[in-house]
């Protein structure tokens, strides 16, 4: 057996472990995940296993600081499955003991006691994918569950201990409306999660709403058959689904900052909001341009700067995992990343670490960006902490603004 405790002389690294299974694939999600049945996911844990075991020996400098099992719906494992895979990382890699553990669970997957067994195997923080507390919404996005559903799991969570929950929430639905998003951000805050991710849906192609509305976000979508079978095998008939306008669209995020504001929840992230001290490790890791190590079907890693992902087509990863496309990131590709994925954080970049990591200020490289967007009141700059970062209202239209970041 492997050192299993944490070496402080050892490089920190995010593990992603990819289950791509789930019960039915919702309308709205473009992820790697597709139905399949017990014996399917068996086979594929012990392909994955192996690929843990081959990947710890060679990333033994490092400890594993997080953890994140993502999908799919990972709470399709058994308890069984889920502790033999746990173990296989604890005999492989080094691992810190004070590390963040998150796994995904989808309501209506899970029970007291899988959550039970889920937590004594080394899971210490759930992410719910919840997305509405409104059944009607729920059923639009072809979700397996009920707001009711979602609740029993939240609940038989807490009552078997775990103390740092997320739960996922998606605006912009189909049929939605700022007061039907104003009740389910109210209930969501209700039960009183460590964090909340609240996102607007993004019509994705090659997605049943990207044959429904193209790239139309403006009017309605002749939906036939669209509310169909969502659980309880009633076929629906013909209806109009309407998206909501971009007025109401900009309310729902407003409305977003406003409430979990008012509840305590500090907005870290574009997206995310969390308690003090609640923020999630692992998806900083991301943010932050740190080392992360992605394993099983069509998982991502950067380590270093060099990016590199497995396969996404199953029969090949079945067949060698082992085979990568790579590329490795020079210097422009850097320091773009860097800025992208840094400002969508409220801390911003730090011009230190920029000009440590380049040998340049951020000024030296973007000083008329930087300025323009000062003087327009979309960026700010802290000079006691030397962080540049997005003022409220940059946040409003920063996916227009990081393009200008582009060199």
């Amino acid at each position: 057996m492997r050192n299993n405790m944490a070496d402080k002389n050892k490089r920190p690294l995010g593990l992603y472990l990819h289950f791509p299974f789930c019960v039915r694939k919702c309308r709205y999600c473009d992820f790697l995940s597709f139905p399949s049945d017990e014996a399917g996911r068996e086979i594929y844990l012990e392909r994955l296993k192996e690929e843990i075991k081959a990947r710890g020996a060679v990333y033994q400098d490092y400890n594993i600081e997080t953890l994140f099992i993502g999908g799919g719906t990972p709470s399709l494992m058994t308890g069984q499955q889920l502790t033999e895979l746990l173990d296989t990382v604890r005999v492989s890699f080094h691992v810190s003991p004070v590390g963040e553990w998150t796994m995904e669970c989808n309501p209506g997957t899970t029970d007291a006691e899988t959550l039970r067994i889920y937590r004594n195997a080394g899971i210490n923080r759930l992410s719910f994918g919840l997305q509405s507390m409104n059944d009607e919404e729920l059923k639009y996005l072809g979700r397996i569950h009920t707001a009711k559903q979602f609740a029993e799991n939240y609940q038989a969570a807490r009552r078997v201990g775990f103390e740092n929950i997320n739960i996922d929430l998606m605006s912009a639905l189909p049929g939605q409306t700022t007061a039907s998003w104003l009740d389910t951000l109210n209930k969501a805050a209700a039960f009183e999660p460590e964090h909340l991710s609240a996102y607007s849906l993004i019509i994705e192609e090659e997605t049943p709403f990207w044959d429904l509305y193209g790239d139309d976000r403006s009017g309605e979508a002749d939906v036939d058959g669209i509310i169909a079978d969502s659980g309880g095998g009633q076929q629906g008939k013909a209806a109009i689904l309407t998206l909501p306008d971009e007025d109401s669209e900009r309310q729902m995020y407003h409305l977003t900052k406003r409430i979990l504001a008012e509840k305590g929840y500090e907005r870290y992230e574009i997206s995310n909001y969390a308690r003090k001290g609640f923020e999630c490790r692992h998806n900083l890791i991301y943010w932050q341009r740190k080392d992360y190590l992605g394993l099983g079907l069509g998982a991502s890693s950067m380590v270093g700067n060099r990016r590199f992902s497995n396969v996404s087509d199953m029969t090949s990863y079945m067949h060698d995992w082992s085979y990568c496309q790579e590329e490795i990131l020079d210097r422009k590709a850097q320091i773009e990343e860097t800025m992208f994925l840094g400002l969508r954080c409220t801390a911003g970049v730090s011009d230190r670490m920029f000009t440590k990591k380049f040998g340049q200020s951020m000024m030296d490289i973007y000083g008329d960006i930087i300025r323009k967007y000062i003087s327009e009141g979309f960026l700010v700059f802290h000079p006691s902490e030397g962080r540049l970062a997005f003022s409220e209202a940059g946040t409003d239209v920063s996916n227009w603004i990081l393009s200008d970041f582009l060199l």
